[in-house]
C-alpha cells in the first residue's frame, strides 16, 4: 500500500539551485532478541505496532478493525491501519494528507497531532483530535477510512484528548481532558474530564459542558494527568476508561462506571486496570509506561484493549518511542481488567478467536528486513516528512527507479520543512543503509539520518568541497549541531556511495562503502542514547531517513 499526497496544492519541485540528490535505495533490518522467541500456534507478539505509534484508538465495523495513532508534527499525519484479526495490520494511509488540513510550520516535533480518537456511526468514520499549537480541537470525517478525509471542523473547546461516544439511543457525547473546576488546579497535574453533547448532523457541540471526573480516581490522593478518556457501553453500565499518572513510568489505565453518561461516575476499587509501575525496575527486558488504552469487542463478544508501552534497552532509555500493544480484557463483577497488579505485559499472547489473517505487505512488528528501491509511482506510507510541505522538493519520476531530493537551505535543527523523509525506528538493535549519488556541487550535504528532534539527531553525510569528496558525521546532542568526525574519500570524483547506521542499544556506529560490501568505519561507539526520550524529551520516537541540504556557509 502506498500513499498519494494532495500534490495539486504543492508547487513544482523544479527551480533554481543545486541539482537534486539521487537516492537509489534504502534498507532497514531489525533484530531484537525479544522477537526471536518461538511463537505458539495461534499466538501473536507484542507490540503489535513496533516503533513510534503511540496513543492507539480503534473501532470495529462488522468484521473489520481500524486503528489510528498519534503522529505529532510529521506529515502525512495520523496513520490509519486495517485488520481482520486485531493482530496483523495493514496501513491504509493517513488522515491528514493535504497541507490545507494541518499546518505544522514552526512547531517543535512533539507538538501537532495529539491522541486522535476513532469511531464509526451510521456509515461515517469520525476522528476527533487536538492539533496542539496549530488550531486546537477538531473533527475529521470520511466514509472510506482509506480517505480522503475531510478538512478539519473546529470544535472550539479547551483541553486535549477528545473522544466521541455514540450511545444506543442515538445521542452522541464528546469527552475530553480539560482544566480543573474554575481553572484552578489544587496541585501540579490536577486535571479533569469534561463531557458535552455532540450533534452528528450539524457536527457541532451542543448544550452545557460539565465535569464528570475531577482530578482522577481519588482527588484526596492528588492523582495526576487524568487524560485519554473513552466511553463505551456494556449492558446496563457505561464505562469510562482514562489514562492516569503521566506518560512516563507511572503511567496507568483506570476505569469508572455509571448508569448515566452525566454521572455520577464510580471509580473501580481495583484501579488501576493496567500499569507496570509496581514492578521491580531492574527486571529483565522491561515493558514500561503502559496506559492510554482503548477498548474494542469482536463479533464473538471478546473484549480487547490496545494501549501504549515502551521497551527500554537500558534504565528508562528507549529510542523507539511509545509503541502499540494488545491484550485481552477480562470481566469480573461488572468491571474490566487488562492486567492484574504485579503482572508483566506478556510478549507473546494467545490470539483472538478470529479467523487468522495474513501479515500485511509491510512488516510492522517482529524482526524483518524492509527495502525500498523507489520503483513505484508513489512513496510507501511508511515515509513521512517533517512538518507540512508546501512545495514538492522530492520526486520519484525525475530519475526512474530512484528518489530525488532537492537540497534546500533548511536544516534539521530548524523548525521548518527540510528536504527529509523518514520512517520509524522499530528496534533497539538495527541496521539502516542507503545508497546514493554524491552531490554534484560544493556546499551540499546529503545522506542518512537518525532523528529524534531538532536538537537530538545524527546526520551521516557526504559532500564535495574544494575539489575533494568527504564523509562526515554531524551530531546534535542538546545544543547546536557539530561535526564530530570527517574523512576524505579516496576518489575525489566518486559518483556513488553507500552509508550505514548500526544500533545496538545505546551504541551506534557509522560507516560508508565505496564498493559493495566493503564497509569503512567512520565513527564507532557513539552514544545513541541522545535519541532516547529520557535524554531528548518530548513524545516521539526516532526516525531513520534521507536528507539533502544546502549547507549554511553556502
Amino acid at each position: 500500500m502506498r500513499f498519494v499526497l494532495g500534490l495539486g496544492l504543492l508547487a513544482s519541485a523544479h527551480g533554481a539551485g543545486p541539482a537534486p540528490v539521487v537516492f537509489n535505495g534504502f534498507e532497514y533490518t531489525g533484530h531484537d532478541a525479544i522477537f526471536d522467541r518461538p511463537l505458539a500456534a495461534g499466538a501473536f507478539r507484542n507490540p503489535i505496532l513496533a516503533g513510534f505509534y503511540p496513543d492507539p484508538s480503534l473501532c470495529r465495523v462488522g468484521d473489520d478493525f481500524y486503528l489510528v495513532a498519534s503522529s505529532f508534527c510529521y506529515f502525512p499525519g495520523i496513520p490509519i491501519f486495517h485488520s481482520r484479526d486485531l493482530v496483523h495490520w495493514t496501513q491504509l494511509g493517513h488522515v491528514i494528507t493535504r497541507p490545507a488540513q494541518a499546518n505544522f510550520d514552526g512547531l517543535g516535533v512533539s507538538r501537532g497531532v495529539f491522541a486522535p480518537a476513532l469511531s464509526y456511526h451510521e456509515g461515517v468514520f469520525y476522528l476527533v483530535n487536538t492539533l496542539v499549537d496549530c488550531g486546537g480541537n477538531c473533527l475529521f470525517t470520511a466514509k472510506d477510512p482509506a480517505g480522503p478525509w475531510s478538512d478539519p471542523v473546529w470544535l472550539g473547546f479547551d483541553g486535549i484528548d477528545p473522544s466521541l461516544f455514540f450511545d444506543d439511543n442515538g445521542r452522541a457525547w464528546l469527552v475530553n481532558n480539560g482544566p480543573p473546576p474554575e481553572g484552578k488546579p489544587l496541585y501540579e497535574g490536577h486535571r479533569a474530564i469534561w463531557l458535552q453533547e455532540f450533534d452528528a448532523v450539524s457536527r457541532k457541540l451542543v448544550g452545557p459542558r460539565t465535569i464528570i471526573v475531577n482530578g482522577g480516581t481519588d482527588l484526596a490522593k492528588h492523582p495526576v494527568w487524568i487524560e485519554a478518556p473513552h466511553i463505551f457501553r456494556r449492558g446496563e453500565f457505561l464505562y469510562l476508561v482514562c489514562a492516569e499518572g503521566g506518560t512516563a513510568e507511572n503511567h496507568s489505565e483506570v476505569v469508572f462506571r455509571s448508569r448515566d453518561v452525566r454521572g455520577p461516575w464510580e471509580p473501580f476499587a481495583g484501579n488501576p486496570i493496567l500499569t507496570q509501575r509496581d514492578l521491580p525496575p531492574d527486571r529483565p527486558e522491561p515493558i514500561t509506561s503502559t496506559g492510554h488504552a482503548d477498548f474494542v469487542t469482536t463479533a464473538g463478544g471478546e473484549w480487547w484493549a490496545a494501549f501504549l508501552g515502551c521497551r527500554p534497552y537500558e534504565g528508562d532509555r528507549y529510542n523507539t518511542g511509545r509503541e502499540t500493544f494488545l491484550l485481552p480484557v477480562t470481566w469480573r463483577d461488572g468491571w474490566p481488567m487488562i492486567l492484574p497488579s504485579g503482572r508483566r505485559v506478556p510478549v507473546t499472547v494467545p490470539g483472538p478467536g478470529l479467523p487468522p489473517a495474513d501479515a500485511g505487505p509491510i512488516p510492522l512488528t517482529g524482526n524483518f528486513t524492509w527495502r525500498d528501491t523507489f520503483e513505484g509511482p508513489t512513496l510507501s506510507p511508511l515515509w513521512v516528512f517533517l512538518r507540512t510541505p508546501h512545495e514538492a522538493w522530492w520526486s520519484l519520476t525525475d530519475v526512474p527507479g530512484a528518489l530525488t531530493l532537492r537540497p534546500r537551505a533548511v536544516s534539521l535543527s530548524e523548525k521548518g520543512n527540510p528536504s527529509f523523509i523518514g520512517r520509524r525506528l522499530q528496534h533497539a538493535n538495527f541496521t539502516a543503509s542507503a545508497s546514493l549519488q554524491l552531490p554534484t556541487a560544493d556546499g551540499v550535504s546529503a545522506g542518512l539520518v537518525a532523528f529524534q528532534n531538532e536538537t537530538h539527531y545524527f546526520f551521516l553525510a557526504v559532500r564535495r568541497r574544494d575539489g575533494s569528496s568527504e564523509a562526515l558525521l554531524e551530531r546534535a546532542a542538546g545544543g547546536a549541531p557539530q561535526i564530530v568526525t570527517q574523512a576524505t574519500l579516496p576518489d575525489p570524483l566518486l559518483r556513488s556511495i553507500s552509508l550505514r547506521i548500526t544500533g545496538s542499544g545505546r551504541i551506534y556506529a557509522f560507516s560508508y562503502a565505496t564498493q559493495s560490501g566493503a564497509w569503512v568505519p567512520l565513527r564507532e561507539h557513539e552514544d545513541g542514547s541522545i535519541l532516547s526520550t529520557a535524554v531528548a524529551g518530548g513524545f516521539v520516537g526516532t526516525m531513520l531517513g534521507l536528507h539533502a541540504r544546502i549547507d549554511a556557509a553556502h
